[in-house]
């Protein structure tokens, strides 16, 4: 039972503030002891007793084993319950859906991926996602729920806003139909900067508070980490970059009407339409093959094949290689992230499409700007996304604009208001 010395009632702003800096260092095991609090966050010692005695009592924290003696009394180390609840997390594809479920520290528990096709509308899709949802059982409270879909995303509202590939989804209230069915807070996010986000902090970047990552699928997009924040812009479509023009014919029409557009020339959809057709006038035998046998091609038969050796397929990478790298090489110059992180359905199998990437950035940008740059494969693969969407939810559930409305109560779960407050 909660000790009502330590309930949170009418606490001014800036105690919340230290109350979730306290939390922040326990929870990211930046600090594992009182003492250790109070040095890192310049707090006095009957504060830090305090706060932490609020989060004991609240069940977000535990004290553990003994810790090392620094010449006095052994002190207690605290533990986060990351055990306490879950978060439902989703990733929402144009060829695929994919699932999971985190604990609060954000590590994925479980997860399930099966294909589908997004142009079956909002409906049917968040029906299936819901669907998958409910095979996990649900052991633990919801606390909440995160979900990526591959298009601009107003983030205060959660709501899609003209995405090119999501027919029938502009302006649909994708929190509010999710939120409903689970009474839970729900966040929404362009599947990208969920991406980046699970890739800085349980990735290889790690520690790098300047980066960018480039998904590379049927679409291509950019989710950019500055100052260790990630960037979302004004009105959340920062990053996406699979929607600027790059020197082609005009006849390149992309999905968005307008034409030239990189994802029209170098995108996995573009990959597709190209090899398919020069499969089809006889350009490549073993494209040719692999249409017969299947039907259809897919981006991954266009990197199988260029590992092949395949000459269509290898100019085919090598194209859009180029064009990518062109259009990081601007953004290199223009942002000077520390790190490129590559991923997606396309870059996954393509070693071949990343040299490229790499040889384009560095050949056209600025010594200074890529003196230390680093351009890497994704480590966390197709689970980026799923990782980065648990993160921001227990990110805004943790944020001190938030958990005063619901630390009283020790759980989240129950109260889908939170997500707009």
């Amino acid at each position: 039972m909660v000790d009502t010395a330590v309930r949170m009632v009418g606490v001014a702003g800036e105690q919340w503030d230290s109350l979730v800096a306290v939390l922040d260092l326990i929870r990211r095991d930046e600090a594992r002891t009182r003492a250790e609090l109070g040095r890192q966050l310049a707090l006095g010692r009957s504060l830090v007793t305090q706060r932490v005695g609020q989060l004991i009592g609240s069940g977000l924290v535990e004290e553990g084993s003994l810790g090392s003696s620094t010449g006095g009394r052994a002190p207690r180390e605290l533990r986060f319950r990351a055990s306490a609840g879950t978060v439902l997390v989703a990733e929402l594809g144009v060829t695929k859906v994919s699932v999971g479920r985190t604990d609060l520290s954000g590590a994925l528990i479980e997860h399930h991926e099966q294909a589908w096709d997004i142009a079956q509308g909002p409906d049917a899709s968040l029906r299936q996602i819901g669907d998958l949802f409910d095979t996990f059982g649900h052991r633990e409270p919801v606390w909440g729920i995160g979900l990526g879909v591959p298009g601009p995303v107003e983030f205060l509202s959660g709501r899609p806003i003209a995405p090119p590939m999501m027919p029938g989804w502009d302006g649909f209230p994708v929190r509010d139909w999710l939120a409903a069915r689970y009474a839970a807070p729900v966040w929404v996010d362009n599947e990208v900067n969920a991406m980046a986000l699970g890739e800085y902090r349980a990735g290889l970047g790690r520690g790098i508070d300047d980066q960018v990552f480039v998904k590379i699928g049927s679409g291509i997009g950019a989710g950019l980490i500055s100052g260790g924040r990630l960037h979302r812009g004004a009105q959340g479509c920062a990053g996406d970059v699979g929607h600027v023009a790059v020197t082609d014919p005009v006849g390149t029409i992309c999905r968005c009407g307008r034409s030239g557009c990189l994802e029209a020339v170098a995108g996995g959809y573009a990959l597709v339409r190209d090899a398919t057709a020069a499969a089809a006038e006889g350009h490549s035998e073993h494209l040719a093959a692999r249409l017969m046998a299947m039907g259809r091609l897919e981006p991954r038969d266009v990197t199988g094949a260029a590992e092949f050796g395949d000459r269509v397929a290898m100019e085919l990478m090598n194209r859009a290689g180029r064009r990518i790298g062109e259009m990081l090489a601007t953004l290199v110059n223009f942002y000077n992230p520390s790190l490129i992180v590559v991923g997606g359905g396309v870059a996954a199998v393509g070693d071949q499409l990343l040299a490229a990437i790499r040889q384009n950035v560095y050949q056209r940008s600025l010594p200074l700007a890529t003196r230390d740059l680093r351009i890497v494969a994704s480590e966390l693969d197709d689970r980026a996304g799923l990782v980065g969407a648990g993160l921001m939810v227990i990110d805004e559930l943790f944020s001190s604009e938030r958990i005063r409305y619901w630390f009283d109560c020790r759980t989240p779960a129950g109260r889908p208001e939170l997500a707009a407050c």
